[in-house]
Parts: C-alpha cells; structure tokens; sequence
C-alpha cells in the first residue's frame, strides 16, 4: 500500500547491515538545473533491523513530527534556542555574561538529551562549582529557565530544575581540610574499605571528583608518573598531573585492571559524580567518623602545598588555576619534573 504525499518512506539499504531499513521524510523542494526538475530533500528519521520496526516509527513521527528532534534536542541546543529568544540588542552586557558564565560551569551537560536531565545532573554541576553562593544562584537561575522553556515548547513534562539545592548563604567557607591524623586514618583503612583509595588520590592530586571520575586509564602513565585530564576552564582542561609517590600504588592497582575509566562502578564502566558522592564518598565518611565534603579533598591539597613551600606557580598549575604566570599549556620535560618535585613536597 502506498504511503500518502509527505508521510514519508521507508527503503531498504544495500549491503549487510545491522540495521537496513532507513525510515526518511521530505522536507522541501530544490531545483535540480542540470535537469531541470524538481528533486526532494529528505532528512533521515532513523534506521530499523526489520521494516515492521520502520513502519511503527514513521507512523509514531507522523503523529507528531516534532517528537524525533524533542526527543535528541542536547542541553547546548536547547541552550542556543533559548537564548535567541530571550537575549536582543537591548540586552545588558552584565546579563548576557552573567547567563553564558553560567553555561559555561554546565559544561557537563553540554551534550546530554535534555529529556534525560534530572535534579542529580544539575546538582552535580552545582556541588563541583568552586565559585561563591552568587555564582551558584545564577547556574540555578539558568536551570529554572531553560526548564521553563522546555516546559513551554513540549520538550520536557516537568521541571526538575526546582529541586535544585544551592544551600545557605554563608559569607563564612565551610571548606574545612583533612588533618594529618584524619589522613593517616585514610591510609591505615585503605586495604579495609573499597574507595578509600580514591579519597587519598583526590587529597594528593587536588582533581576534583568530575575530573577523577573521567581519567582514562590510557591517560596514565605510571613510568613517568603523570596522568591527564581536567576540566572547567582552558587552564584546566587536558593539564598534565603528577602522580604523588604515596599515591602511585592505588594508581597503578586501578589501571592494572584495564578499564576504560581509571575508577569505575560495579558494571565496570564510568562512574558518575552523583554515584561515587551518595554510594562511595558518604559510606567512608561515615565509617572513619569522618565530616567533610569531596571538595575539603581539593582544599587540603591547597593547604598540603602552600604548608610544603611548594612553587606557586606549580600549586596553579597542577590545580587547573588560570594565571598569568603561565603563558602556555605545552609542557617540557623540565616543566613536569617541577611539578613532580612539587608533588612530592607533601
């Protein structure tokens, strides 16, 4: 039976493929001058194992032609259209940056399907922001308007963003960094509790949770003691790691097991934040009678350093700090035997 004009159509490709049946749809018309005719534009719905499968999706789009593009639209895009909507050439400098800095510390969610955006994805990027309370306001108040727009064009049925916690407004840092007896415990319980392992690495490196959730085992090399990775700012990003010497044992454990991801969940596949904070992090605090926040980690390296007399400009670069000092991010030979020397200082 013979689809109607513009419902689409369904081919089967040539060749042996998993999924051969290309479901497409037209969208436009353009002239074809050699011949001189008109030729069809189409843009691709999908691809099925069997026609049937192709049938039931061309069938669901023509329901609703936009549910295909609702249900792939990524934060960033979602990003991109609301603010051709919301922004013109009234729009204050001061406004404008304050949103895009916002974006910028989302950068996490970039390329997630907006759809699958829950509360833990937002708070994530919300718990690993280094920046005071003012800042953690406006990636909230950015949250709550893209959701706002989701909500408004269909592409979401509920706005998560609400639920949202920035916490109090505290002028006084809560920041507080592991003792030297709080550490010795670390090391004394490492062979007694999964993970411990991973607070010690996060205490000796200053990478943050994100950052040590997404090393690659490929991007370590234990002969050199370095490792690769980073993220939020241009300083930040891809910067080389020296691998403390009390450290290099659980390192080079993790990266013997030969995962993609130097620590994993149980499935042995990338753990996220939300998961290592709630099954891991809180666990070993509450077991060593610990209290402190994943970022005390960062803190107490800070403070480890600045104790050692380490080089500042070290300390900057090692953390991922943008600085002036630092004019470039290619290293030399010279540059990571500094950084380790400083390393080893603590």
């Amino acid at each position: 039976m013979r689809n109607p004009n513009g419902y689409g159509n369904i081919s089967k490709l040539s060749g042996k493929r998993r999924k051969p049946f290309r479901v497409r749809v037209t969208t436009g018309w353009e002239l074809d001058e050699d011949k001189g005719k008109l030729k069809q534009l189409y843009k691709p719905i999908g691809y099925f194992k069997t026609r049937p499968e192709a049938m039931l999706a061309l069938a669901e789009y023509n329901k609703n032609p936009h549910a295909i593009e609702i249900s792939t639209i990524t934060f960033a895009e979602v990003f991109q259209k609301w603010s051709a909507q919301k922004f013109n050439d009234k729009t204050s400098k001061s406004t404008l940056n304050g949103y895009n800095a916002a974006y910028n510390y989302s950068v996490e969610l970039y390329d997630m399907k907006f759809v699958e955006i829950k509360k833990p994805h937002m708070q994530s990027v919300i718990d690993q922001c280094e920046r005071g309370h003012g800042t953690l306001k406006k990636i909230k108040v950015l949250f709550n308007q893209l959701f706002k727009y989701a909500l408004e064009t269909d592409i979401v049925t509920k706005d998560y963003s609400k639920f949202v916690d920035i916490g109090k407004n505290e002028s006084e840092s809560t920041r507080r960094p592991f003792t030297a007896e709080e550490i010795k415990v670390l090391f004394e319980n490492v062979d007694r509790m999964d993970f411990i392992d991973t607070v010690l690495i996060l205490i000796y490196t200053g990478l943050r949770i994100g950052e040590l959730l997404l090393i690659e085992t490929a991007n370590v090399d234990i002969v050199n003691r370095t490792m690769r990775g980073g993220l939020k700012t241009e300083a930040g990003k891809n910067r080389v790691i020296p691998i403390n010497k009390k450290i290099l044992p659980f390192i080079e454990k993790r990266q013997k097991e030969g995962n993609k991801y130097l620590i994993v969940n149980h499935e042995n596949a990338q753990m996220k934040y939300w998961n290592y904070k709630d099954e891991k992090w809180s666990k070993i605090m509450e077991q060593l009678e610990l209290e402190h926040l994943p970022h005390d980690c960062r803190h107490t390296f800070a403070t480890l350093m600045d104790n050692a007399g380490a080089n500042k400009v070290s300390i900057k670069r090692i953390m991922g700090h943008a600085s002036s000092d630092i004019t470039d991010k290619v290293y030399t030979h010279k540059d990571i035997e500094e950084l380790k020397k400083a390393v080893d200082l603590i």
